[in-house]
């Protein structure tokens, strides 16, 4: 039976890519603070832990992408990604909760550390959410992560994030007591979203960045859309 059913989605609609979508560099306070600036009630990002266990805001493994430094997350303490912009999830956490901005919080766990990684996450979400009258959805692919999240702050909701709609996704919600699917636009057919619907479970897509997409995935009851298209999606959908 689901531990934390949804009996309405209480979360914002439309929920800024990565901080700030494309306006801004990814995962980093900046893009949080201009979504909100921009009206955005929620924000989508990643967190990491770094090689001394801080939790902090990076999608990739590498740094390569984002700071045009080489190395690895997992094996760099955070007094060397603090000099690069990195900021770390409760600085990010304590921004949200100053500006009023809902958080889907991807626990992003670098290869071999999915356990650690989704206990970490929750068990500081857990204090950094505290008292907040809408509390933060952890999310992931993997379910070790989110078995690991669970285990440390069974208070907090969860989402099950998917490629393509597995054909057990129903058992795979109810076994890691998941809220909502997280999955890719591209591969979500309007049976798999109105039974996802009827199954009681809230249903969000990325990325969604053409409003002739977000219309149907809208129309089909999905209940929340992540864009990078701030600018373009948010203010005809939010």
């Amino acid at each position: 039976m689901l531990a934390l059913a949804l009996v309405r989605w209480p979360y914002p609609r439309i929920v800024a890519h990565r901080g700030g979508g494309s306006l801004a560099p990814e995962n980093t306070l900046a893009a949080i603070r201009l979504a909100a600036s921009l009206g955005f009630r929620g924000v989508e990002f990643d967190v990491m832990l770094a090689g001394d266990g801080t939790p902090v805001l990076i999608h990739d493994e590498t740094l390569e992408r984002t700071t045009g430094v080489k190395g690895e997350v997992a094996v760099t303490p955070y007094r060397e990604l603090e000099k690069l912009d990195i900021p770390r999830f409760q600085d990010a956490a304590r921004l949200c909760r100053e500006l009023g901005v809902w958080a889907n919080v991807e626990i992003k766990p670098a290869q071999g550390h999915s356990r650690a990684t989704g206990e970490a996450v929750a068990g500081m979400a857990s204090e950094l959410w505290r008292g907040a009258p809408l509390q933060p959805v952890l999310s992931s692919f993997s379910s070790v992560a989110l078995e690991a999240a669970r285990a440390a702050a069974r208070e907090l909701p969860r989402g099950l994030l998917v490629d393509e709609v597995p054909a057990d996704w129903l058992g795979q919600l109810r076994a890691l007591d998941c809220v909502a699917l997280h999955c890719n636009q591209r591969h979500l057919g309007e049976h798999e979203a109105r039974a996802i619907k009827k199954a009681g479970y809230g249903l969000l897509c990325w990325t969604v960045n053409d409003p002739v997409a977000a219309r149907r995935l809208l129309g089909w009851g999905t209940d929340c859309l992540v864009t990078d298209a701030l600018k373009l999606i948010g203010p005809v959908f939010k």
